[in-house]
């Protein structure tokens, strides 16, 4: 479905660490608790439960209960979103939500048959509902997305740094060479990037390079290109990363969405 990702899945173990996404997150929990770590605090999501998480907001993901949790979830893209937006609404700007968490059974379920439609190959009824869900969650639980601004010459140095580290992917520099290009401290820099993103360079940059290897996967590319064009020094590398972050290793993501 063009402008979604979908992802049906009960964890244990498993833990994300802090990430993340271009898109948009809306989770409907179907059994269990999922503990969500938020810049805003950690959200204890159960059944009938839908998580709403904007773009590039950092956050951690892990079992809230022994028996660990089970999720379908929607990552619709911004311009997908902004289209549901535009029809339903009179929102100016970016759409964004308002609240990390909702108890909401009816549009848990509408997301768990949004996958069963999209599992039986039916993209009328996959797209009806998926839209059905969205605009619902935008209706009740949205307003302007906040424009981020760099006020401070701090925010616009951690700027400059993401650019130059989402440029120099495959062979970026060290925290102490990055600072010296910038003119400022490894201690400053760190501190501002922190603030600004919400994780270290390091933790940025993992995510960032598996970000785009998923681009790099959809389009074709094995997993073993994919983790050289973006710095991992071997398949086993990304085999890990991806895992963690994503949640699926890359080869079985790379079979799904190539078909």
């Amino acid at each position: 479905m063009p402008g979604l990702d979908l992802l049906r899945a009960h964890y244990v173990r498993h833990a994300f660490p802090r990430h993340a996404h271009d898109g948009y997150v809306i989770a409907a929990v179907t059994r269990g608790i999922e503990e969500v770590g938020l810049p805003g605090g950690l959200v204890r999501a159960g059944p009938g439960s839908v998580v709403l998480i904007n773009p590039e907001v950092p956050h951690t993901a892990r079992a809230g209960a022994p028996e660990g949790w089970d999720y379908s979830t929607l990552y619709p893209s911004r311009s997908l979103i902004a289209e549901v937006a535009a029809e339903i609404s009179g929102l100016r700007g970016t759409p964004g939500f308002t609240v990390d968490e909702v108890a909401d059974p009816q549009t848990s379920q509408t997301i768990a048959e949004v996958h069963r439609a999209a599992e039986a190959g039916n993209a009328l009824a996959a797209d009806t509902l998926l839209r059905t869900a969205v605009a619902r969650m935008l209706a009740r639980h949205a307003g302007p997305l906040p424009a981020r601004t760099t006020r401070s010459a701090g925010a616009a140095g951690a700027a400059r740094a993401r650019a130059a580290l989402e440029e120099r992917m495959a062979d970026p520099p060290s925290l102490e060479q990055l600072a010296a290009e910038l003119g400022t401290s490894p201690f400053a820099l760190l501190r501002a990037f922190k603030e600004r993103y919400g994780m270290p360079p390091h933790t940025w940059l993992t995510d960032a390079r598996v970000r785009r290897a998923r681009s790099l996967l959809d389009a074709g590319t094995t997993p073993a290109e994919a983790a050289l064009a973006v710095g991992f020094t071997d398949q086993p590398h990304l085999n890990r990363h991806f895992t963690r972050i994503v949640g699926v290793p890359p080869g079985a993501y790379r079979r799904e969405r190539t078909g």
